[in-house]
């Protein structure tokens, strides 16, 4: 028999809040952070709701490729001091669930994260289900509503040859499958196309699907808002936003010329 872990009031709250957050008709948009600067930053932005890691640039930060290439500890160390220096809910991306998903699960609400991001690989559907409900069994276990955002790769990892019309049916059986298995949302990387978007909503149901913003390629966010998306998010590109500042910056310096003008205090 499972045993139900003390709830932590405040935790349970944050979990609430951050479930609705991804009911409502209103899209939550989340600027990914990495480090305790940037969360504090984000946070402090006007409008901003909640945060999400990136565990592509938190492993950048360290030196790691991206893929589970960090130690774990080192991963959960920085996410937890994310947490630490805000007010606000946390969502970590798990990436693959680091062979154990639920473990890796009750780890992250552990640091006091209230949501996660689950990759399946293109695991076997069994496979992946299974790791989906283990996610879910942890935050039950620990007494919140645990925002699962459960990725398929159907779309990133299809091969060039393969229909895409048979491409985007994988991702919504797959999808359908996490959603039946207890994941409130479900994360399609790779869909920007409006006209997909839209087939995935009325497959999967509004509110239902996250989707990345990409750099000059995806819609804006109001127009997401209007075909039923629940959430965007940016993964590694806010980091890229950033270090291409830097490096412009740089350039301008070698070059002889000064930092720009509107460089603002924020740390």
């Amino acid at each position: 028999m499972t045993q139900t872990l003390p709830v932590r009031p405040a935790l349970a709250d944050q979990a609430r809040t951050f479930f609705e957050l991804h009911t409502s008709p209103e899209i939550l948009v989340l600027a990914n952070v990495w480090d305790v600067v940037s969360a504090q930053v984000v946070a402090a932005t006007p409008g901003v709701r909640a945060l999400a890691t990136a565990s592509h640039s938190i492993a950048s930060t360290f030196g790691y490729a991206d893929g589970e290439q960090i130690p774990l500890e080192l991963h959960l160390d920085m996410v937890r001091r994310i947490v630490q220096a805000v007010d606000l809910p946390v969502t970590m991306d798990l990436e693959a669930g680091y062979g154990n998903a639920g473990e890796t699960a009750r780890r992250a609400i552990a640091a006091g994260v209230v949501g996660g991001n689950l990759e399946d690989q293109m695991r076997p559907l069994d496979e992946a289900v299974a790791a989906v409900r283990a996610v879910m069994a942890a935050g039950h276990e620990a007494g919140i509503e645990f925002v699962l955002n459960a990725r398929t790769d159907a779309l990133v990892r299809a091969s060039a040859e393969t229909p895409r019309g048979q491409v985007l049916e994988e991702a919504i059986r797959r999808g359908q499958a996490f959603l039946e298995a207890g994941a409130p949302v479900v994360f399609i990387p790779g869909l920007v196309a409006r006209e997909e978007i839209q087939t995935v909503v009325a497959a999967l149901g509004p509110q239902k699907l996250t989707v990345i913003s990409v750099p000059g390629v995806s819609l804006p966010v109001q127009e997401l808002q209007e075909l039923g998306v629940a959430r965007v998010s940016t993964g590694p590109f806010t980091q890229r936003v950033a270090l291409t500042a830097l490096q412009d910056a740089a350039a301008e310096l070698v070059a002889g010329g000064g930092l720009p003008a509107a460089t603002r205090a924020l740390n």
